[in-house]
């Protein structure tokens, strides 16, 4: 195609420094980002004056460090995150987005993070101070982390900004690493520079016809390309603003993100496919009518395979609110293409075409009528934008294919990343390619596969043998390497996992070989395959089979044919054992249908655990006869979104919240039922399960980790390494009675926060003091400047944060609240790691929220006991502290 036009004037900008330069100096006032929170409402506004001024204050406080330097961004989705991007890029450094580790899942959240700071090399960490509160915690797992450098961008002082100094950028300079999905052991980080950034920015305005008058909407994480490069910088490069929200707002409620459309006058939004077929059956009818989504003019959809009857599906239910099929815009793109590849027109009706499925899997395209047998419809990604140059190319011979022929995409232009950061032969292998012909140019090898009709451009599978489910990208080694370990009845190096499609869904399915010489129940090790697979990759398998030893299709060179083994689970060819499949996928979106049982019919324990067993075996497709009520509910193959769905069911029916995490850990449905019950407390027609906890004869003992910290305590008594402090600003009216009132309840509450470490001829012992009564420190800064009440404030509350404890005697936990002003204060609770830690504060402040709420209105406290059996009192002390996890601080968006 030809040159790109200047459709969004766009000033002539050579990086990302230059352009926030030009678009602060323009318009500094006026509003860029605006974040929401949960309920919609929203949570802060970023302008471009201001996203400039906190970027020269974050890169003042790394100029300590040398240009060109890794530093990782561990945040929650926020405009703080925003904010440290460009505070990385302002100080010459190279970015690196990473999402923070599940505190309830270290042992498969961790280890991703580690490997990509390790590759990455990286020296410094810009986060919040709420996560920095659990650094603690993090550096006991992995003390390699506490060899970086910290900095918690929130806590930064202003006027920092001043001493700012410009680092030495250019056009070719890196501007961030995008790791891409996949194998926890080996990520690679897409190297991009502020020239890729800057072209790929151009091909999107271009490709969308955004300008000045558009409103963005996005969801997306802003860990990955599309949720960064397409929803963060692509507005500031066009000069739009753009409404941001987390995804985890959207997984939990996708009404939340149509009602932005619909109140912010969105023109452009979108999101992979499995987020239009999530808004189809969880949005109720009820909800939609209050929707006007008129004004969308771009919804882009891309990421993974789009299916023809989600949109379908989609305009049906949306239609009647404005949504028209137009505005549907696929589009082609991948991270080492910057982001944008390929790109229609706006407003232009969609490219459908149905092929023969057989002949695809030959690598033809035959057209065929609509209502043919064994048709497939496919939908076209638009056509190659301008600058760059997108062939179908043969992946062995190399040379280009003909317009009937499926073949890889290879991508040409100045999009095209600069290559894998330390990892030249993959680069050379990826970025390198050229064609048979002896031409010069290097392309762009992709792995997808598709084909060019009349210049549109199809996508119709991956030459790679990446699993794509509900837009997360997972490896099949990965899949198979859990299934292999989770019973000694697997044969090693002998199974499969690959996707088929179901329904216009991709679904996974699981080939083992079954050692038949071990004496082991094949029903149990499906249900192990099940758990497995739940709990280490939060996926939910469509089929599981186990096959006859040495049954499984493998080359010569004994590599597993992880396509020879989809044709004959398709054609029913294997030598079967035992198979495990779910049950007609049409039982959710019947479940969605219904109206939520009321809370009133649900009476008793039995009647709350039969209703939970519904509900959990429509989210996993499964007779409810299969679901029993002490298996953990992770053995039938939960997955992060059923979980969010179920806790959603949870939440509307019941009023109940309920942390996703607390599925994920695998309880037993039982288990489940009895802690909702007691979160209730009981109903009218019967009474609360009574809250069970170990007796013990005698002081309790420490655990292992409160042994490590009392035995470093003694070694530098009131040492401040082990505080965990927060901090809070109050805005508007406040009752401080009624806060200290709040806390002590809470004390009463929770016997940890009651509890101290005193010693006996020099051996430690916890003791439960019966009855605390804390007191909340108040100081008063109204006197001071005005100008100087918050720096005060700050310094006062950093002081408090490292002032000691004494294990011994306690308290253990202090509050104070710093007062500027009738309307302003700042709250900092500091408590000691020995009894709390990071996610504890979480727990500690939405308590006492509820309660402030209920002690102010004049109502009753409306927290219940919480419903734990324990076997142990460490046990117990970790779910009284850890169990009920503040969910909007800790529901990270998961690869």
């Amino acid at each position: 195609m030809g040159t790109l036009r200047d459709l969004s004037a766009s000033p002539s900008a050579s990086t990302l420094l230059d352009l926030l330069g030009r678009r602060a100096s323009a318009r500094g006032d006026q509003r860029l980002y605006t974040f929401l929170d949960d309920a919609g409402g929203e949570e802060g506004a970023l302008s471009y004056g201001e996203l400039q001024l906190r970027a020269r204050r974050i890169a003042t406080a790394l100029q300590g460090l040398s240009p060109g330097e890794r530093v990782v961004l561990l945040y929650p989705p926020g405009l703080e995150y925003v904010a440290g991007f460009f505070g990385c890029l302002h100080a010459g450094l190279v970015a690196v987005p990473a999402y923070p580790p599940d505190p309830s899942r270290l042992e498969r959240t961790l280890p991703r993070l580690l490997a990509i700071i390790r590759d990455a090399r990286a020296t410094a960490v810009l986060t919040t101070s709420f996560i920095l509160g659990m650094g603690e915690f993090l550096f006991e797992q992995a003390p390699d982390l506490k060899e970086l450098r910290w900095v918690a961008t929130d806590e930064l002082p202003a006027g920092l900004e001043a001493d700012w100094r410009e680092p030495d950028v250019g056009p070719g300079s890196l501007a961030f690493l995008q790791y891409t999905s996949g194998s926890t052991g080996t990520p690679k980080g897409v190297m991009l520079s502020h020239r890729n950034l800057l072209h790929n920015l151009e091909l999107i305005s271009y490709a969308f016809r955004a300008h000045r008058e558009s409103v963005g909407v996005i969801w997306l994480p802003p860990y990955h390309d599309m949720g960064l490069i397409g929803g963060i910088l692509e507005p500031l490069f066009v000069g739009f603003p753009v409404v941001l929200m987390s995804p985890m707002t959207f997984l939990k409620r996708p009404q939340r993100w149509l009602e932005a459309v619909s109140r912010y006058r969105g023109t452009i939004s979108g999101g992979p496919n499995f987020a239009f077929e999530l808004c189809t059956r969880r949005i109720p009818e009820a909800e939609r009518n209050a929707l006007d989504l008129s004004s969308w003019e771009v919804a882009f959809c891309g990421a993974e395979p789009i299916r023809s009857e989600t949109l379908d599906r989609f305009v049906s239910a949306f239609g009647a609110r404005g949504f028209r099929r137009q505005r549907f815009y696929p589009c082609y793109g991948l991270a080492e293409g910057t982001l944008i590849v390929s790109g229609g027109e706006p407003g232009q009706e969609l490219v459908l075409r149905t092929v023969e499925d057989a002949a695809l899997q030959r690598a033809r395209v035959e057209q065929v009528p609509a209502d043919r047998t064994g048709g497939r419809v496919v939908v076209g990604c638009g056509r190659t934008l301008p600058d760059q140059q997108v062939l179908i190319v043969h992946p062995e011979a190399r040379t280009r294919c003909a317009e009937d022929e499926v073949g890889e995409i290879w991508v040409s232009g100045p999009s095209v990343a600069l290559g894998y950061w330390q990892r030249p032969e993959e680069t050379e292998r990826t970025f390198q390619a050229r064609l048979a012909d002896g031409g010069t140019e290097t392309y762009l090898r992709t792995g997808d596969l598709g084909f060019m009709l009349q210049g549109e451009l199809f996508v119709a599978g991956r030459r790679k043998d990446l699993i794509i489910l509900r837009g997360r990208n997972l490896y099949p080694q990965d899949l198979e390497l859990t299934v292999e370990q989770c019973h000694p009845a697997m044969r090693p190096g002998c199974g499969a996992a690959f996707s088929v499609e179901v329904g216009g869904e991709e679904r996974l399915v699981v080939v083992q070989e079954l050692d038949t010489r071990q004496s082991a129940d094949p029903a149990q090790v499906l249900g192990a395959m099940r758990q497995a697979l739940s709990e280490g990759h939060e996926v939910q398998p469509h089929a599981l089979v186990l096959i006859e030893p040495g049954s499984i299709p493998k080359t010569s060179s004994g590599k597993i044919q992880r396509h020879a083994c989809k044709a004959g689970f398709l054609e029913g060819e294997l030598r079967t054992v035992l198979a495990w499949r779910e049950t007609d996928a049409a039982v959710e979106p019947e479940l969605e249908a219904r109206a939520p049982e009321p809370e009133a019919r649900l009476e008793t324990l039995e009647e709350l655990e039969s209703w939970l067993r519904v509900q959990l075996a429509a989210r996993l497709r499964v007779p409810a006869g299969e679901v029993d009520g002490a298996e953990p509910i992770t053995r039938l193959g939960l997955d992060s979104m059923a979980a969010v769905e179920l806790t959603h069911d949870i939440e509307k029916t019941l009023g109940l919240l309920l942390p996703m995490e607390a599925l994920l850990q695998g309880p037993s449905l039982s288990e489940l039922a009895r802690r909702l019950w007691a979160q209730r407390g009981g109903a009218s027609a019967g009474a609360a399960l009574p809250l069970q906890r170990r007796t013990w004869e005698g002081a309790p003992p420490l655990s292992f980790a409160q042994q490590r910290l009392w035995f470093l305590d003694q070694l530098e008594p009131g040492s401040p390494a082990y505080n965990i402090p927060a901090a809070v600003w109050l805005e508007g009216a406040l009752d401080a009675e009624a806060l200290e009132r709040c806390f002590r309840e809470v004390v009463r509450r929770h016997e940890a926060l009651r509890t101290v470490f005193p010693q006996h001829e020099g051996t430690p012992s916890q003791h439960i003091l019966p009855e605390l009564v804390l007191s909340l420190a108040r100081v008063d800064l109204e006197a001071l400047p005005e100008a100087g009440r918050e720096v005060e404030a700050l310094r006062q509350a950093r002081e408090e944060a490292r002032r000691p404890f004494v294990l011994a005697s306690g308290p253990l936990l202090r509050v104070t609240l710093l007062r500027l002003d009738t309307h302003r204060h700042l709250l900092v609770t500091v408590m000691h790691h020995i009894v709390s830690d990071g996610w504890s504060m979480g727990v500690l402040i939405r308590e006492v929220a509820a309660l402030y709420a209920a002690f102010r209105d004049g109502r009753a406290s409306p927290l219940p006991p919480l419903p734990v059996q324990y076997s142990d009192y460490a046990g117990w002390q970790r779910e009284v502290l850890g169990g009920n996890v503040l969910e909007a601080q800790l529901a990270w968006w998961r690869e």
